[in-house]
């Protein structure tokens, strides 16, 4: 196993992310590594393409990456991480997550997964993309929806 220097956890704010959190501070502390929290905004702006035009000044995406790090923050000083940093992106989960990691030398990524089955599983999810995407190690934490 690697000797992991920065570890980059991917935020998704779901009842079950606890899992993954607790995961990553237990390999940070095992490691004394950096770690850095990111959240992706999925892009909403494809959703808006249509026949309804969104006012100019509202912007969506950037009202929830705004309230992602307020999140992200709380998140921080809740699990008291003095030396944590965390990061919000605006795209597809997946291709941020990978682009972040690759960005900031991250030599590993932990994230949930929920063991998706059928359709689900072809089409693919955050979680399988980072995995066949990332050059760094990708920790898949199995989380339970409820």
């Amino acid at each position: 196993m690697s000797n992991y220097q920065h570890i980059l956890v991917a935020a998704d704010f779901s009842k079950e992310f606890d899992s993954v959190m607790a995961k990553a501070m237990e390999l940070q502390k095992l490691y004394n590594a950096r770690l850095t929290l990111i959240h992706v905004v999925e892009y909403t702006g494809a959703m808006y393409t249509g026949e309804i035009p969104l006012p100019e000044d509202l912007d969506l995406d950037q009202r929830l990456a705004k309230q992602a790090e307020t999140k992200l923050q709380a998140m921080i000083e809740e699990h008291n991480l003095t030396n944590a940093g965390f990061q919000v992106e605006i795209g597809t989960p997946k291709r941020e997550i990978v682009r972040v990691a690759e960005e900031q030398k991250a030599d590993l990524i932990v994230l949930g997964s929920h063991g998706r089955h059928g359709l689900q599983l072809l089409l693919g999810s955050t979680a399988n993309g980072v995995l066949h995407q990332a050059t760094c190690d990708v920790l898949a934490v199995r989380v339970e929806s409820s």
